[in-house]
């Protein structure tokens, strides 16, 4: 799934969330750099040393997702794989990234989403209070996609798909 999310990207990459690193390792060399948001000092080391040996030159930043430490219009491709279910506020996170974005930018994201399944979609509204506080505030119930196109972005592929009943998308989304 990670290497079709990134497929084809070329430019100034910026990601959300740093996992372990080695993700990095699997950015095409048509990317000429690697900005990394993440907020806990952790996680920027684990993933330091996880992308040890990548060919694109990593950046680590501390940030929030809200309020992205890099300039307007400097990011040529935005990479979110699971860390929109989680924002406290998606809107914000979603301005910042239609901010950072240059025109013609791509938003390459993997998520996973509401369920199109009405038994599903009503059990993960009900689950989210509990769910949410202890999951690192992942809210299962978000419709992040709906959420992309409401931001002003234009949805120009999307794949839906289940792993273990938990509904998942992969997609790219454009500014103007």
């Amino acid at each position: 799934m990670r290497e079709r999310l990134l497929n084809g990207v070329s430019g100034a990459a910026l990601e959300l969330g740093a996992g372990d690193g080695v993700k990095f390792l699997l950015y095409p060399p048509e990317v000429v750099e690697i900005t990394v948001v993440e907020p806990d000092p952790a996680s920027r080391e684990t993933a330091g040393e996880g992308s040890r040996g990548c060919h694109v030159p990593v950046r680590f930043l501390e940030g929030s997702y809200e309020r992205l430490p890099v300039p307007a219009g400097s990011v040529d491709v935005l990479v979110s794989s699971l860390v929109l279910c989680q924002v406290p506020s998606p809107d914000e996170t979603l301005g910042e990234i239609m901010r950072v974005l240059a025109p013609g930018g791509e938003l390459r994201f993997h998520e996973h989403v509401r369920s199109t399944r009405p038994l599903a979609a009503l059990a993960e509204r009900l689950i989210s209070p509990i769910w949410s506080p202890t999951a690192n505030g992942c809210h299962p119930a978000r419709d992040t996609v709906r959420s992309i196109a409401g931001a002003g972005f234009a949805v120009e592929r999307l794949d839906r798909f289940e792993i273990d009943r938990i509904t998942y998308v992969c997609g790219v989304a454009r500014r103007p």
